[in-house]
């Protein structure tokens, strides 16, 4: 599996697997823009009138049903005694999921997201990371505040 689908199945299935998460949220803190996945498993904009979002070039988990990420990583968050920024930080975000967040592995999630830029500047590189990151989730059935993702 890819490490974007490892991280996409530890948020994606967390929240299948939480029964006391609510559902995502329709009301003000779900971006206008975030895309819901339809019962074909179409992503699509949440806007009626937009077309379906095209393909992700790399291969995907995509949620049955739109899932609140920020309610589930605050959630997999309480349940550890380590402080980390996952909000911002991709190494922190790896490590609450307990996934390998090494630079090895953190190229090698750059690699499958099309990240361009100096594989050298880890910290352009991990905030780019991070960010991609969160539009892919949103791209697969994510809720993810627009915040998170530019």
């Amino acid at each position: 599996m890819s490490i974007f689908g490892s991280i996409a199945s530890a948020i994606f299935g967390s929240a299948a697997h939480a029964g006391e998460l609510p559902p995502a949220p329709a009301g003000p803190s779900a971006p206008a823009d975030a895309p819901v996945v339809t019962a074909a498993n179409e992503t699509k904009p949440a806007a009626s009138a937009a077309t379906p979002a095209p393909a992700a070039a790399s291969p995907n988990i995509v949620a049955k049903t739109p899932v609140d990420v920020m309610a589930v990583l605050d959630k997999l968050d309480d349940a550890t005694d380590e402080k980390l920024d996952w909000s911002t930080s991709i190494v922190d975000l790896m490590k609450l999921l307990k996934l390998d967040s090494s630079l090895t592995a953190r190229k090698t999630l750059a690699h499958e997201l099309g990240f361009t830029g100096d594989m050298h500047d880890s910290a352009k590189m991990n905030v780019w990371l991070h960010k991609a990151v969160m539009t892919k989730l949103a791209e697969n059935g994510g809720i993810v505040p627009k915040e998170l993702t530019h």
